[in-house]
């Protein structure tokens, strides 16, 4: 899965993709690479990041949506947003899924969403919001709960209608966890990959890598976040959410002949 952030204010690219132009060549090189799933995103989710609303979040989104889906008709494109009307009006506009990090809780309508048009939906667990999830890594057992928080939101959309195969599960690394929580997590993933529903991960250029190697660079922890998507392979995560696809999709390629 490709990122493309179509924001001022993402962590490592914010306003490298506002235009419609520059996103479209970006999805051009992320599929040419060997993305197989696009992720459009107009509101930053990194800690401490301003929600901006709907309305401004759909101004971002759907030009770009637009574009990308006249040019690849046949691509499969998510739409990150735990917004219900923005996911309304991404689906209308020709996206194949939503990723909501909020796993539902942020707005739950969007579950209902999801439900009426059929479509996959990634539940990610996380606590709080932007403004207040590093506050929120106290944990008695973290597999165990964040196992039970995706089952409890698992709960919630197949009540609103989503049907059980149409779910993927996302631990959430950096999503209210500390730098340690999250290495605990991937050393950990076989206890999630055995559940029955495929598993994204997405580790790119996150701020755990960036104190493994004391890199505070974003943009330089490719090499950390492919060491993490070996991880992934190794313990048969079905997803993996980066920026840079080239090497990414290199590294996974190979280490899926591996394990």
């Amino acid at each position: 899965m490709g990122v493309i952030n179509i924001t001022p204010d993402s962590f490592s690219d914010g306003g490298r993709f506002t235009k419609v132009e520059a996103a479209v060549q970006e999805a051009k090189r992320q599929l040419q690479q060997g993305a197989d799933v696009l992720d459009l995103g107009a509101q930053s989710t990194r800690p401490g990041a301003t929600e901006v609303g709907a309305e401004e979040e759909c101004r971002r989104l759907l030009p770009v949506l637009a574009a990308v889906r006249k040019q690849w008709p046949e691509v499969l494109i998510s739409v990150d947003t735990f917004l219900a009307p923005v996911a309304t009006a991404a689906l209308e506009a020709g996206a194949s899924w939503i990723n909501d990090v909020s796993g539902g809780r942020r707005d739950p309508e969007l579950l209902r969403v999801v439900a009426d048009a059929g479509c996959p939906v990634v539940l990610m667990h996380s606590r709080g919001n932007s403004q207040t999830m590093d506050d929120l890594t106290n944990y008695s057992d973290l597999i165990q709960e964040v196992k039970i928080g995706l089952l409890e939101r698992t709960d919630s959309a197949v009540t609103a209608g989503v049907r059980e195969d149409q779910i993927i599960w996302d631990p959430g690394l950096g999503f209210a966890k500390t730098h340690e929580q999250n290495l605990r997590l991937l050393k950990d993933l076989e206890q999630l990959t055995f559940e029955p529903r495929p598993l994204l991960v997405g580790p790119s250029r996150k701020r755990f890598i960036g104190a493994v190697l004391d890199e505070p660079r974003p943009k330089a922890r490719l090499w950390g976040t492919a060491a993490v998507a070996c991880r992934c392979a190794q313990a048969g995560v079905a997803l993996v959410r980066v920026h840079d696809v080239g090497p990414i999709a290199q590294t996974l390629r190979m280490a899926s002949a591996l394990w």
